[in-house]
């Protein structure tokens, strides 16, 4: 028998540890954001199963695994089974091009799942269009009127912030000059992050990054109050949890690009010139575990941002979410694009780019 190869192995490695860390995480997301909704709100939380109540997750996700999946008898089956897995399995593809530091191996990055990728930005936002078809299928599969209501809901709302997504991007790659994640980061490394070029494109992006996520004040697909669950209605048991942990690792997602897009990835100023005075250079182990770890900080203020507007904001009227995708944030990021185009251009023409 053929041993296997030295890079399918590594390859197999990050698989398994991507899939099962971002399980992990997502169900922990769950746990910190019922502790931080109970703390805004003078309530004590999830307390009784494990110290801190840190076991609560696993106990939730052991009862879903448990409760009886029902499905009406006028669902079509296969649509209706497919759905959350098509939502789970999109929200995981979109770390194949996340980088998360730089530590070479011959040749190979060994802190991103497929490294080298040239057009890992499109790629993102391609995954992250793809991923709107688990819930439109979901809705139209369960042969329900409020979940087909939920899962249109979520289409134009996707077709409408993408279009502000993407644009917003494109004055951070006017500055970058690639489409490649990790060329992204070293353009931003000693401070010159791109949120201190871009604040619009960030704002637009961060409040865009709601949408796609359907994050309150943007959960339009699921509003109980007009559609019992929207989408997810004629769903129970694992199916609603696939769902449920899928918006969780879509909300790490956004959390992560907003990182390595606007807040310069693992680079803080200074720290790795330092480090490097100290014999912490690249190829050393531990500056990929800093570069880890700096990556990680930046995303725990977002994800708890994520959270608090959650616990903060009203849910808007679908004339609003509509109103301030098209006439509001489209035309903010066609200003910026402009913006960012004439401010290059001049400093250019004096010599300073």
């Amino acid at each position: 028998m053929d041993a296997i190869p030295a890079g399918a192995l590594i390859l197999g490695v990050k698989l398994f540890l991507v899939v099962n860390v971002l399980l992990i995480i997502a169900a922990y997301l769950v746990y910190f954001e019922r502790k931080i909704s109970a703390w805004m709100q003078s309530r004590v939380g999830p307390n009784r199963v494990g110290p801190l109540g840190l076991f609560q997750s696993f106990a939730d996700v052991f009862k879903l695994y448990t409760k009886e999946d029902i499905v009406p008898a006028l669902v079509d089956k296969k649509y209706h089974m497919i759905a959350p897995v098509i939502s789970i399995g999109i929200s995981m593809a979109t770390y194949a091009v996340i980088p998360f530091g730089e530590y070479y191996v011959d040749g190979v990055n060994l802190m991103a799942v497929a490294p080298g990728i040239s057009i890992g930005l499109l790629y993102l936002l391609a995954m992250s269009s793809v991923g709107v078809y688990g819930i439109t299928l979901a809705g139209w599969s369960s042969n329900n009127k409020y979940s087909l209501l939920g899962g249109l809901r979520s289409a134009a709302q996707m077709i409408s912030y993408e279009l502000s997504m993407g644009l917003a991007l494109i004055g951070a790659l006017m500055i970058s000059g690639s489409l490649d994640l990790l060329e992204i980061v070293k353009s931003q490394s000693g401070g010159k992050w791109n949120l201190f070029f871009q604040p619009i494109g960030f704002i637009i992006f961060l409040v865009a990054a709601f949408a796609e996520t359907n994050r309150a004040p943007f959960d339009l697909p699921e509003a109980e109050p007009e559609l019992v669950g929207g989408y997810h209605t004629e769903y129970s048991g694992m199916k609603f949890g696939l769902f449920y942990l899928a918006e969780y690792i879509n909300m790490l997602t956004a959390s992560c690009m907003v990182t390595v897009i606007y807040l310069g990835g693992w680079d803080i100023p200074f720290l790795y010139e330092n480090l490097a005075k100290a014999g912490i250079s690249q190829g050393n182990p531990l500056l990929a575990l800093i570069q880890f770890g700096v990556f990680f900080g930046k995303l725990i203020p977002l994800l708890f941002f994520f959270i608090w507007v959650r616990w903060s904001l009203p849910r808007f009227r679908y004339d609003q979410l509509m109103d301030l995708g098209w006439k509001v944030m489209l035309p903010l990021a066609l200003a910026n694009i402009l913006l960012t185009g004439i401010v290059m251009t001049i400093l250019q023409y004096f010599g300073i780019l």
